[in-house]
């Protein structure tokens, strides 16, 4: 079961995706809150997924962000916002969120893609991924995190690749014949190397550096949802 804590400052969003992850068997909304009481409930519920408002009166979303990211076992967070391109977009990847959602996700899309967090893939919005990803690209080299990509091994190197075509844990272990457990301590590493808060950070320095252009091709897989990086 994949527990899910909702943070919003209108309670009719936090009801509205309650209700929608709610028919899910596999999902269950351990609690719905404002941004004032959301580290407070996440040490409580211990969730494993926490879509958490980027903008909200009472608490900066950046701020319950890097408070959860310093939790003994951090949940995988994702930030929501009603606006295609929000200035705070960057710095919520780079302080390690898992990716963002627009607040009107398609209802059926919103399980699946609290799945695919869950699992350890990122996820971007398709209506704002293009200007974040371009934004991003153009921002030219990063230090440390451009030296680190030479630091990478072979293996770490194509893990990378399969990070950032927005595979999740078990299915790089399934491509690259790899325990998912195996995975983890890679994906660990190039983070590591790299100097970068979160998956959605490494797959797009990759992108940037042409990673992804001058690998060997990977055996193709169907994209399971537009919505995944």
């Amino acid at each position: 079961m994949i527990r899910v804590l909702v943070v919003d400052d209108e309670a009719l969003i936090r009801t509205g995706f309650q209700h929608i992850l709610d028919t899910a068997d596999d999902i269950e909304v351990v609690a719905t809150v404002p941004g004032s009481q959301a580290v407070g409930t996440a040490q409580q519920s211990g969730p494993d997924v926490v879509l958490l408002d980027i903008r909200m009166p009472d608490v900066d979303g950046l701020t319950v962000l890097a408070e959860l990211r310093r939790l003994p076992h951090p949940p995988v967070v994702a930030m929501l916002t009603t606006f295609d391109m929000d200035e705070y977009v960057e710095a919520a990847l780079r302080s390690g969120a898992a990716g963002f959602l627009l607040k009107d996700t398609d209802p059926e899309e919103l399980p699946f893609l609290v799945r695919a967090l869950a699992d350890g893939g990122t996820v971007l919005s398709s209506k704002v991924t293009r200007t974040v990803v371009d934004g991003y690209l153009d921002a030219g080299p990063q230090e440390p995190a451009a030296r680190g990509l030479d630091r990478l091994t072979d293996r770490e190197r194509a893990v990378l690749v399969l990070i950032a075509e927005g595979l999740s844990n078990a299915d790089i272990a399934a491509r690259m014949h790899l325990s998912t457990g195996t995975v983890k301590d890679h994906v660990s590493a190039i983070l590591t190397k790299l100097e970068v808060g979160g998956r959605v950070q490494a797959a797009l320095l990759a992108e940037r550096a042409g990673l992804l252009k001058t690998l060997p091709e990977q055996p193709s897989t169907p994209p399971r949802n537009q919505d995944m990086v």
